[in-house]
């Protein structure tokens, strides 16, 4: 019997913080990705690292805040595909946290500021914003940078 090999495929944890319609975002710089774009606390997952673990450890190094798990709540699964490679990304929603969110890696984001999710600031990530849409809609799951011609014959809507 051959042993059975399973796809891998990295994941990426988003932090929203909110209070009511209005949420933390950062702007991008000298990264060498998307730099100029606002986007959200975010992060890869480490090796042997759970997703709450990331989520918690990503917040505290880019925005300061430490926040309890019971404070954060998944909130949508996002299927991506950029630079030609397949990620998965979970976005995670905390209403509480203690500190104040500031900027935590200034080498990497040069604004910090409150955003409502019906004025998004350009430029923004785009599959950030797909999936920050989707969660102010109340859409658990979106893809982006797949063929989704299958997804337009359920939701017509996506064009």
């Amino acid at each position: 019997m051959t042993e059975r090999r399973r796809f891998r495929m990295s994941s990426t944890v988003f932090i929203v913080l909110r209070q009511g319609d209005m949420f933390c975002s950062l702007r991008r710089v000298a990264t060498g990705w998307m730099d100029g774009h606002f986007s959200i606390p975010a992060g890869a997952v480490e090796e042997g690292e759970s997703l709450l673990a990331a989520a918690l450890r990503e917040a505290q190094e880019e925005v300061g805040v430490v926040i309890e798990v019971a404070d954060l709540r998944h909130a949508h699964t996002l299927h991506c595909r950029t630079r030609g490679e397949g990620w998965v990304g979970h976005f995670f929603v905390a209403e509480r946290w203690q500190g104040t969110p500031m900027l935590g890696e200034p080498e990497k984001h040069s604004d910090l500021h409150w955003t409502s999710f019906q004025a998004l600031p350009e430029p923004f990530v785009p599959y950030v914003r797909n999936a920050l849409l989707g969660i102010a809609a109340g859409e658990t799951y979106s893809e982006y940078g797949y063929n989704t011609h299958f997804l337009r014959l359920l939701r017509p809507e996506l064009g």
